[in-house]
């Protein structure tokens, strides 16, 4: 079976995700291999607002930052190929296994996320996750993530 490539657009993106400025972290979709793997690009800018505080002399993005780009990630993995409602359901971290932060991501870097999916089972999806710049891991991780709508009453 070979790889379907699917390039999904910043317009897309929006689609599928409830995230909007200033924590969307995926500004495209590079390759898209429906229930398999994902690999996604964050451009880097100095502009982002976290870096006024972190850390003023020499900007670092935050790491947890970096796995929040990978869980959006994931749910683009998730969302590009199962309908669903994109204004009534939300994609929530269950849990994160073995995160390690390898490299220092800085302003002008493109962070490559590649996300695999791993199993889905009771609810919660697991990914193996990782994020590199220039070829070298900058951050990796399990993730797992659930999906809930926000329409359906709370009991």
């Amino acid at each position: 079976m070979s790889t379907e490539k699917i390039n999904l657009d910043i317009h897309k993106i929006l689609k599928l995700l409830p995230h909007r400025y200033p924590i969307l972290l995926v500004d495209r979709v590079l390759e898209l291999e429906p229930h398999k793997s994902i690999k996604a690009l964050k451009n880097v800018s100095i502009n982002e607002p976290y870096f006024m505080g972190h850390f003023p002399q020499r900007p670092v993005m935050p790491g947890v930052l970096i796995l929040e780009a990978l869980a959006q990630t994931a749910a683009l993995l998730t969302f590009a190929e199962e309908p669903h409602d994109a204004e009534n359901t939300l994609y929530y971290f269950v849990g994160i296994d073995g995160a390690r932060f390898k490299r220092v991501v800085e302003p002008g870097d493109q962070l490559i996320l590649n996300v695999s999916f791993e199993r889905y089972m009771r609810g919660i999806w697991k990914f193996k996750a990782r994020a590199e710049v220039d070829g070298v891991t900058a951050a990796e991780a399990d993730l797992m993530c659930t999906v809930k709508r926000t329409d359906e009453q709370q009991s």
